[in-house]
C-alpha cells in the first residue's frame, strides 16, 4: 500500500489538522474529532500550480499547512491581489461557495503547498448533527469575514506606512515569504511606494 504524501514529508496527519482546528475554532470530543478528520480532503499542490482557476466553482473552505497561497482577479488588464495566505490560515472564494457560481478570482500556490479542503456540503452535513461542528463552521466563517473587512478599511483608510505596518502584525509569514510585487498589490500601493515604506519602517 502506497503510504499517503503526508507521511513521506513528516507533514501533518489529517488527525493533528482536525485537533488544530478543533483548537483554533471550537472543542471537541475524542468522536467530534473522528467526524472532522472524515471531513478532510489533503492536497499538495506545486510552486506555480493553480488551486483555483477563474471560472471554477469553489466548493470548499481551504485549511493550509505549509505553504503560501496567492488569490487574485483581473481589472483593466492587470491582476490584483485579493488576499495572501500562509501557514495554518483559511481561505476561500465566498461569493461562488455560497452561490455556487463560477469565481472570478483565482488561487495560486506561492510555494509547495500543502492544503486540506473542507468540502463545503459535507461539512454541512455534519454539522446538522453536531453543535461543536456547527460552532467551528460558524467561525471559520465569521473570520473570513472579520479579515476581508480588515483589509477593505486598510486600504480605504490607512496610510501606505500604516498599511504596511498593520499587515507586518497581522500577517508576518507573508511579509517574510511573500513577492514585494504582490504584497503591493495587496495593500493597492506601487511597488516603488512598498520600497520607501519598508525603508522608512527599517530606520525606526
Amino acid at each position: 500500500m502506497k503510504e499517503p504524501y503526508y507521511m513521506k514529508e513528516l507533514m501533518n496527519t489529517p488527525r493533528d489538522i482536525a485537533r488544530e482546528l478543533a483548537r483554533k475554532y471550537s472543542t471537541m470530543t475524542h468522536d467530534e474529532l473522528d467526524i472532522l478528520e472524515s471531513v478532510l480532503v489533503p492536497m499538495k499542490f506545486a510552486k506555480g500550480e493553480a488551486i483555483l482557476k477563474d471560472g471554477d466553482v469553489c466548493k470548499n473552505i481551504y485549511y493550509i499547512d505549509k505553504g503560501l497561497i496567492r488569490q487574485y482577479y483581473f481589472k483593466n488588464g492587470k491582476d490584483m491581489t485579493e488576499h495572501l495566505g500562509a501557514d495554518r490560515s483559511i481561505f476561500m472564494c465566498i461569493e461562488s461557495l455560497f452561490k455556487e457560481i463560477p469565481s472570478h478570482l483565482q488561487v495560486d500556490a506561492l510555494e509547495t503547498s500543502i492544503i486540506y479542503a473542507l468540502p463545503k456540503k459535507r461539512l454541512e452535513q455534519v454539522a446538522l448533527h453536531n453543535v461543536n461542528i456547527q460552532i467551528l463552521y460558524r467561525k471559520i466563517l465569521e473570520e473570513s469575514l472579520i479579515l476581508s473587512q480588515v483589509h477593505a478599511d486598510l486600504v480605504r483608510f490607512e496610510s501606505a506606512s500604516n498599511r504596511y505596518k498593520r499587515m507586518s502584525k497581522l500577517m508576518p509569514q507573508v511579509i517574510l515569504r511573500a513577492p514585494l510585487l504582490y504584497i503591493a498589490s495587496y495593500l493597492q500601493m506601487t511597488p516603488e511606494t512598498l520600497s520607501r515604506v519598508r525603508a522608512t519602517t527599517l530606520l525606526e
